[in-house]
């Protein structure tokens, strides 16, 4: 295993993170347990199969003094291969617990220690027997969701998969030659036209999405660094069927069904939604090509307000699906949510530097987070026990309270909610929300 520089995006989140504000995602899976021992089981076999995973025993180091061939990496980091990788360190089993999601809320309040590799896996037995879960935590520098995926599905049970295409060998990267000078200076050059753009682009579309949109102090209150979760199952088929009556995509559903939620939540604690219309991002992952250095994250997103103030549940979708396809139509690399490729523009030392500062930026550019995650549709398996529900939980940034994503598993939705503890304390009625919420919309499609 060779080192390899982080890409700007992964150098970001590795410096806007704090101990109060740790910038990991992670998934909870909940599996059904074919005997008491499984959960014990299940932490040996994740601790002796992540010896065999290259990718685990990757860690971050910063770098000051970069390798000649990396000249512009001053100030940057690396993920590097340790020799005294200990596997238990980052595997293990907790006491049986009735309440998986209280566990991990606790769990995800925890920052991933930066001197060795960043990732950590957490097994609950279940007090009555008859399930565990596993809490996956990744720092987004080691790997954004796909990766993360990736990783995870390597400790569980052997699938047979088709064998991947053979990737091409890559040509050593070469000394910084003096003649190729003209030609980086006029990358440069045109980077810096394209970050100009993106840049002009985001100032543009933020301000239009600012304008007229209200936020509840629900979703920006001053962050305590607690964590709570929780998460929702929903009928992939129910979806489908709201989707075919309305148009189109599943997507669009998923998203108007967490603006109906919202409306929901805040109306049922006292609130009010009159008037909030709360700026959401939708990520978009924009995955460097194989022939990219450094390899790594680039994401780019979508911005948009979510309609939690309209009180009719289908124009409600619709309002979503108008403002998806607007975003589409621009593209990823223009609008608020581009301003991640941004990063692609910035030297290492800058975002050292200025990392702290962006981290007070998130509640200025964005209210809400509402990612999907892609998962298999294959059934998987730990220690033969089938996985039954999996729910992807998104980083928390600082000063925002909410956090959903959204994952499809086996003809299920799995809603992944992560809250600020103090903030959010009755984040069971926004679940209970988005259940409603399905039922109205499904009930507002028939004839």
């Amino acid at each position: 295993m060779n080192s390899d520089l982080l890409a700007p995006l992964d150098l970001a989140f590795w410096n806007i993170e704090s101990a109060e504000h740790p910038m990991h995602l992670a998934a909870l899976g909940v599996f059904t347990a074919n005997s008491p021992t499984a959960g014990a089981h299940a932490a040996e076999l994740l601790a002796t199969r992540a010896v065999a995973v290259p990718g685990l025993r990757m860690r971050i180091r910063d770098v000051w003094f970069p390798d000649v061939r990396l000249p512009l990496a001053f100030g940057g980091a690396t993920r590097e291969p340790v020799d005294d990788f200990e596997p238990f360190d980052h595997v293990r089993l907790h006491a049986p617990t009735a309440d998986f999601h209280t566990v991990a809320g606790r769990l995800m309040e925890r920052p991933l220690e930066r001197g060795r590799p960043p990732w950590e896996a957490h097994v609950l037995p279940g007090e009555d027997g008859t399930s565990f879960a596993v809490l996956f935590k990744f720092h987004h520098a080691l790997a954004d969701g796909l990766r993360a995926l990736t990783l995870a599905a390597a400790v569980m049970d052997p699938i047979d998969m088709p064998a991947p295409r053979p990737r091409p060998a890559e040509p050593p990267r070469a000394l910084l030659d003096v003649r190729k000078l003209p030609d980086l200076v006029r990358g440069t050059l045109s980077d810096l036209g394209r970050a100009l753009d993106i840049g002009a682009s985001v100032a543009r579309t933020t301000l239009d999405a600012t304008l007229g949109a209200r936020s509840s102090a629900a979703l920006t209150s001053v962050a305590s660094g607690t964590r709570r979760t929780a998460g929702v199952l929903v009928d992939l088929d129910d979806v489908h069927r709201i989707r075919k009556t309305v148009g189109g995509t599943v997507n669009d559903v998923l998203i108007a069904v967490v603006a109906g939620a919202l409306r929901r939540w805040l109306d049922e604690r006292g609130d009010g939604s009159e008037g909030v219309a709360p700026r959401a991002l939708i990520p978009v992952s924009k995955r460097r090509p194989r022939t990219a250095h450094p390899q790594g994250n680039r994401l780019s997103g979508y911005l948009m307000k979510l309609p939690v103030d309209d009180p009719d549940p289908l124009r409600r979708l619709r309002t979503v699906r108008a403002a998806m396809d607007r975003n589409k139509e621009a593209g990823p690399n223009r609008g608020a949510g581009a301003v991640a490729l941004l990063a692609d523009h910035v030297l290492p030392l800058g975002h050292r530097l200025g990392g702290p500062l962006v981290s007070q930026a998130a509640r200025l550019w964005f209210d809400i987070l509402v990612t999907s995650v892609p998962l298999p549709s294959l059934g998987l398996r730990l220690g033969g026990c089938p996985l039954a529900e999996i729910y992807p939980l998104a980083p928390l940034a600082h000063g925002q309270s909410l956090a959903v994503a959204v994952s499809t598993y086996r003809g299920s939705v799995h809603y992944g909610l992560v809250a600020d503890a103090e903030a959010v304390p009755d984040l069971e009625r926004l679940s209970g929300a988005v259940v409603r919420e399905v039922r109205e919309l499904l009930a507002a499609c028939e004839p």
